[in-house]
């Protein structure tokens, strides 16, 4: 494999302090010219790598939630966002294209939202083995593990459930940014909240699967124990239960049972691959 050999001009980066003096251009890099090779992906799919061209001098600022090219020609403004003041937004000459063309696939988010004990972990499973025998990357944001570390400091109660939907959405969009197949399983029971996860992402790239199992056969299958919890008053606020689950509308994908029975994982993770075989997903 060559080596890359890179160019580097002394760098002055800018400053986002307000009491540092005038912003610095940041000069630009130059990259030795290299042929491009193939890079083996699990033994079956191959990226095309090529060189990557340093950008011009320039930033993106953010203004609620949007990004702007600032040219560099002028300091770019600071903004606020949210509760951050003084912000911009540095783009990097390497982004999600290059990265969806290493990876030969397209960065998304599948997300699926039902009842407890729906299948929504299983079929995040099922899936994510089916794309990584295909040699697709994926990562699996499971509602469960999730507040197990990032979310652990919230409860169950409606504002905490709408800032656990935020945050998991706000993950998940860096996953689609990395050229990533971003896999969300959690109940998100308001359509507001799925629905402002999605308006994070580009049309398209959210793809809601909608575990539609009846809460009798979610109730029968209690794999948990929750819901014989929630039933006794031991649980409060459970979903299905003593608190409302809204089902999609308009979403991309609905998984009925099959009479009294659902479909097998296999069968499941097999109509959401088709799907995104159909939509170009599992190619750069």
């Amino acid at each position: 494999m060559a080596a890359l050999k890179m160019v580097q001009p002394p760098v002055s980066c800018s400053s986002s302090g307000s009491d540092c003096g005038p912003l610095v251009p940041v000069p630009k890099i130059g990259f030795v010219k290299l042929p491009s090779f193939s890079m083996g992906l699990n033994g079956s799919n191959y990226a095309r790598l090529s060189l990557v061209q340093a950008t011009e001098e320039s930033n993106v600022a953010m203004t609620n939630g949007r990004a702007a090219v600032v040219s560099g020609e002028n300091p770019p403004q600071m903004v606020t966002n949210g509760k951050a003041g003084n912000i911009v937004w540095h783009r990097s000459s390497v982004g999600k294209v290059h990265r969806q063309e290493l990876l030969q696939q397209k960065g998304c988010v599948i997300w699926i939202t039902g009842l407890s004990g729906s299948g929504k972990s299983t079929l995040a499973c099922a899936l994510c083995q089916a794309l990584y025998s295909r040699g697709k990357l994926t990562y699996i944001l499971d509602g469960d593990n999730v507040r197990h570390g990032l979310n652990r400091d919230l409860t169950f109660k409606a504002e905490d459930r709408a800032e656990n939907i935020r945050r998991i959405g706000e993950v998940a969009k860096l996953f689609v940014d990395a050229g990533v197949i971003c896999i969300a399983s959690v109940i998100s029971p308001y359509r507001r909240d799925r629905d402002a996860c999605r308006a994070l992402l580009p049309e398209g790239d959210f793809i809601e699967v909608f575990m539609d199992v009846p809460i009798e056969i979610c109730e029968a299958r209690d794999p948990k124990g929750l819901y014989k919890l929630a039933r006794a008053g031991k649980i409060k606020g459970f979903t299905g239960v003593d608190d409302p689950y809204e089902p999609p509308l308009n979403c991309e994908l609905s998984l009925p049972p099959k009479g009294n029975s659902c479909a097998s994982p296999s069968e499941m993770a097999e109509t959401v691959m088709s799907y995104l075989e159909e939509k170009g997903y599992l190619q750069a």
